[in-house]
């Protein structure tokens, strides 16, 4: 497989960010698949923070105005879906619309967890908790749970 196919293919991984898989082709050219997971984490790891923040702020809001308006990824909606984002009663909708603003103005970029197998139940717990974290903690919580998030994406092709 050539490089285009290769990013055709892997590209969603990382949440808009098809620099991931660019970067792995330069890096490895055709990767063996037991390899990608470690390789895509490692390209990102070893990113600058302004490509890392980037790559935070890719990820859309949960249960949020891009979910309503059907604008998020594929993959992203798959995942929200899988937690039943997109069934939240009126109060857990506004109780996810108010920790997203807090969250946005706390942090400067969206909160992100691996969402899938969750109930809304534990991610507004998580959310709440991970509101009380400082700024530094909740960038490396953000880019390890960006990793969890592309591991299932990758072993789910």
């Amino acid at each position: 497989m050539g490089r285009e196919e290769f990013v055709n293919i892997y590209g969603g991984i990382y949440e808009q960010s098809p620099w991931v898989a660019e970067q792995a082709w330069d890096r490895e050219g055709n990767p063996p698949s037991a390899r990608l997971a470690a390789l895509f984490e490692s390209c990102v790891n070893d990113s600058t923070r302004e490509q890392k923040l980037a790559l935070i702020r890719a990820h859309p809001d949960l249960a949020g105005r891009a979910a309503i308006a059907g604008e998020l990824t594929k993959e992203s909606s798959e995942e929200q879906r899988s937690a039943s984002l997109d069934q939240c009663t009126e109060v857990e909708f506004k109780c996810f619309q108010l920790l997203n603003s807090h969250y946005k103005e706390k942090f400067g970029f969206p909160f992100v967890m691996a969402v899938r197998n969750s109930s809304r139940r534990e991610i507004l717990e998580v959310f709440k908790r991970r509101l009380e974290n400082n700024p530094q903690s909740e960038f490396n919580l953000a880019i390890d749970e960006i990793h969890k998030i592309a591991r299932m994406r990758l072993f789910s092709l």
